[in-house]
């Protein structure tokens, strides 16, 4: 069967890196794409890999991605017969689907109410129980009361976990390990609930201890057909979002694996499912032949690239495929995953303090490739990542024929991986992979917190310290050219050269740095070791500089991106920042982190400011509050003081703008 409906352009109704994926296939099909993009994203790599793109409204997302009605109009205005909704945004959105059909555009998804019954975890448990899908013992139906759920929980037994009937990502969850602790938990996340999803439903499940979060990728035509793609490991997750990925979990056995299957596949026949979905489940690693529905996510998942490795089956293809009317060709028993796949996330963050959002302008976005490497990115250079979406940036993903050879080549992967100019986690990603529990794959959703107590950032290594200092010098060479009194060689009558001195800041230290010599045979000596050094190519392009550089005897290329106050530095092996120190506060003496200035650590908008000019603080003041990425951030101020607010509510504000200043007691200034 070829389908009934036609599908001969596609609006891709979301951004970054699932837009740019989507458009992949899309273009392999033959299949017009069309993007949307808000004012912040009118550059932006999806803007450019579309067909045609309509501007959908202003940067915040509620009125641009997230208005149906723009969305539609775009849809019209430029023929598209359907709409891929990606993942966020509204693409589990049951009104959008209806929307959909009442302006006759073919939603490429499940039924709206496929959606609407999944998307309610009350009704969603009920549903599949009555088709045989082994849910956790709890408490779960429509309208329950406090006293209810203080009534239930004895016999479910504690610890009890505490969740919101609508919504996700772990807002309103509460753990409670006994009874008298109960009350003053339903009462907060019904708070937490009703002011996140506007619903402040509630239900009980018991507690599985080391929990282990393993999901199960579907396929159904709607038309009876329904088959899945295995299951993906998702363990390695922090504040119930999802960092590393990998298919398939190296917990289960063969028969759990096709139990488990069979329960997903179940799961979507209860709701006469169609197109790509994923199905949840808990298990303990304790025990992991018992297996527990959580949910199901009536959308593409961020990390199906590992289920598209393993089984070499485009998800995206069969979506818009059974969109268009077909019915599955492929049956269960054609389906085999080979090898082994593992996807990181690379996120706009600074996992050295608290993992909290960054930003700025991309300098230079440098890709990994290679034997079983894919990368989906939705970043390139001169993007400006800001506060408005998502901190993700990108995904790696690594193939190869088992789980030790893959972690081996993603990690590699990582470290051929940069985003030149914006602060991310890569350096934390290769940290953690490296751990023995991960690499033995004894995993559980708690892993990845205990692992990142013990983060610290890898230092820059001496040639990449060596590296700035030599290229800053030979800089000032190349613009002296001939001028005898312009070269920075310390040159005096009389006397042997004096060595050029630039002071850097790496992680929390400062470190003089001695260059001496012409680029051709330079002498850079950091901490009073000597590091011969020459500078080979230099290729600037504004304030990127591309330089080969040898360094005790090893000749590797460096990308360098120049700021104000630090310069980027990458090369194959990882990114790092290395900062300028003021030559006046280098001679007084000062400490890095001595600067009472509160400072945005991320692009974001002020929504609070808990104190006032004037006001006197103490050190962990909370003095601003700033909304970056869909996250909260209170920022505090580092000394005992009289503060002075230099921003006003509702102010957009980048990285490091000075918020507030806090005078400390016993300074006269």
């Amino acid at each position: 069967m070829t389908g009934n409906r036609s599908i001969d352009c596609v609006l891709v109704a979301n951004r970054g890196e699932i837009a740019v994926r989507v458009m992949r296939t899309l273009r392999a099909m033959n299949i017009r794409s069309v993007a949307v993009f808000s004012d912040a994203d009118a550059d932006a790599p999806h803007v450019h890999a579309a067909d045609d793109a309509v501007r959908v409204g202003p940067a915040p997302a509620r009125e641009s991605y997230l208005d149906v009605a723009a969305v539609l109009a775009a849809a019209k205005a430029t023929g598209a017969d359907a709409i891929h909704p990606g993942y966020g945004f509204l693409s589990e959105n049951a009104a959008f689907a209806h929307a959909c059909a009442d302006a006759g555009i073919v939603f490429i998804g499940p039924p709206a109410e496929a959606i609407r019954v999944m998307g309610d975890k009350i009704t969603a448990k009920a549903t599949v129980t009555g088709h045989g899908v082994p849910v956790v013992p709890g408490i779960s139906r429509p309208g329950l009361t406090d006293d209810d759920l203080l009534s239930a929980a004895p016999e479910i037994g504690f610890p009890v976990l505490v969740k919101p009937s609508a919504g996700g990502g772990g807002k309103g969850m509460r753990v409670v390990a006994a009874i008298d602790d109960l009350p003053a938990a339903l009462a907060g996340a019904r708070r937490e609930a009703a002011a996140s999803f506007g619903d402040d439903a509630l239900f009980l499940e018991r507690f599985v201890h080391r929990p282990r979060h393993i999901e199960v990728q579907v396929l159904a035509d709607g038309q009876g057909g329904v088959v899945h793609l295995g299951e993906r490991e998702c363990s390695l997750q922090r504040r119930h979002q999802k960092v590393i990925e990998e298919a398939p979990s190296p917990l289960l056995d063969e028969a759990t694996r096709a139990r488990i299957g069979e329960a997903a596949c179940a799961t979507a026949r209860s709701v006469d499912y169609s197109g790509a979905g994923t199905v949840e489940f808990i298990v303990s690693a304790d025990a992991p032949d018992e297996f527990f529905f959580m949910e199901m996510n009536t959308r593409l998942q961020v990390e199906h690239p590992v289920t598209e490795m393993v089984t070499g089956i485009d998800l995206v293809e069969w979506q818009i495929r059974v969109a268009r009317g077909e019915r599955l060709t492929i049956a269960q028993s054609d389906i085999t995953m080979t090898g082994h796949a593992v996807e990181a996330r690379v996120y706009a963050e600074d996992p050295a303090a608290g993992f909290v959002p960054t930003g700025g302008t991309v300098a230079r976005a440098l890709v990994a490739d290679g034997p079983g490497i894919r990368v989906d990115t939705g970043i390139a250079d001169g993007t400006v990542v800001g506060g408005h979406y998502d901190p993700m940036l990108a995904k790696v993903i690594a193939h190869a024929p088992d789980r030790t050879a893959a972690l081996a080549r993603l990690d590699r992967a990582l470290a051929d991986t940069a985003v030149v100019g914006v602060g991310t986690n890569i350096d934390f990603l290769r940290y953690l992979l490296s751990d023995s529990e991960v690499q033995a794959g004894r995993l559980d959703t708690a892993l990845l917190d205990t692992i990142a107590a013990d983060y610290a950032p890898t230092p820059a290594p001496d040639d990449v310290v060596a590296a700035v200092a030599a290229v800053e010098v030979a800089r000032r060479w190349a613009a002296a050219d001939d001028d005898l009194w312009s070269r920075p060689d310390g040159w005096r009558s009389g006397s042997s050269s004096a060595p050029h001195r630039i002071t850097l800041g790496v992680e929390d230290s400062e470190t003089v740095v001695e260059v001496t010599g012409p680029p051709t045979g330079m002498q850079v000596v950091i901490d009073a070791t000597p590091h011969p050094t020459t500078v080979g190519r230099l290729d600037s392009t504004g304030i990127t500089t591309t330089a080969q550089v040898t360094v005790d005897g090893r000749r590797r290329s460096y990308v360098l991106t120049t700021t104000p106050d630090r310069w980027w530095v990458a090369r194959s092996g990882g990114c790092w920042e290395v900062r300028r120190v003021d030559a006046e506060r280098a001679e007084a003496g000062s400490t890095v982190g001595g600067d009472t200035d509160v400072r945005s650590p991320m692009p974001g908008s002020v929504i609070a400011l808990p104190v006032e000019t004037g006001s006197t603080v103490t050190a962990g003041t909370v003095v601003a509050v700033v909304e970056a990425m869909k996250m909260e951030h209170s920022l505090t101020a580092a000394v005992d003081g009289v503060v002075d607010v230099t921003v006003a509510v509702g102010d957009q504000v980048k990285v490091g703008d000075v918020l507030a200043h806090v005078t400390a007691e016993g300074d006269e200034t």
